[in-house]
């Protein structure tokens, strides 16, 4: 890990609510300041097969963002077809998701880039294994945590819960980002406010409900950056100039 200057994992408060969108964009704001970056997807439920290859979307965006070409054998070590939790999905393959492997292609992912971006699957407590789960996963990497906020009904429990299970495997939350779900929801100022006043974690910002069609390609995670600072993570290149800004 020699060549390593900073490395994050993202969580989420659940399935479905922006880890993707969030790590691309942290992906692509440390690509901006010159590091080589990568990103890692450890586990991806949900394949489509390409051209011989299966492919998982969530893998490809943050693959487009990072400067650094992975083989997916490191970059997501369990490309798993069905769209469900992990370990059923290894399962009815007959796979057994194993941590040490995942360990293993992470030290050689850090080998070669200067930033990584780990991403989660699912919730923080996702079970990989009948022994392990994704906080087991995460405790082992012992990143700084940046957990990412669903806004929609019933996130405030989601994300108080989130926390505690963060501080309870003794890991650094280093910020946390509101991410919109739902843009129909009542109240959701006052939402980030209640969290904010109960999370001792700086917001990195709070991200309005898009869209990869209104923002075609790459460019929509640039937009992204508008409504996020990333400087106050731990590590985060003190020369680096944060994006919208």
């Amino acid at each position: 890990m020699r060549n390593l200057k900073c490395a994050y994992f993202v969580a989420g408060t659940d399935t479905e609510i922006g880890k993707t969108l969030i790590a691309s964009s942290l992906l692509y704001a440390l690509t901006q300041t010159g590091l080589r970056t990568a990103g890692m997807k450890p586990v991806s439920a949900g394949a489509e097969l390409r051209d011989g290859i299966w492919h998982n979307d969530d893998a490809d965006a943050l693959a487009a963002q990072a400067s650094v070409v992975l083989p997916t054998a490191l970059a997501t070590p369990y490309v798993l077809r069905e769209p469900t939790a992990p370990h059923i999905a290894a399962a009815r393959e007959g796979r057994t998701i194993e941590l040490p492997h995942i360990l293993a292609c992470y030290t050689q992912i850090t080998a070669r880039a200067d930033a990584v971006v780990v991403e989660g699957v699912g919730g923080f407590r996702v079970p990989l294994n009948q022994a392990v789960d994704t906080a087991d996963l995460a405790q082992k990497l012992g990143l700084p945590v940046v957990l990412v906020v669903g806004l929609r009904l019933g996130c405030i429990s989601h994300t108080l819960l989130t926390v505690e299970a963060i501080a309870a495997r003794g890991l650094q939350l280093a910020a946390w980002v509101a991410n919109t779900v739902d843009s129909h929801m009542l109240n959701s100022e006052a939402t980030v406010d209640a969290l904010a006043s109960r999370i001792a974690a700086p917001l990195l910002g709070t991200v309005p409900r898009l869209s990869a069609e209104s923002h075609p390609g790459a460019k929509w995670v640039s937009i992204v950056g508008r409504y996020l600072n990333f400087s106050s993570l731990p590590g985060w290149p003190t020369n680096a100039t944060p994006l919208g800004q």
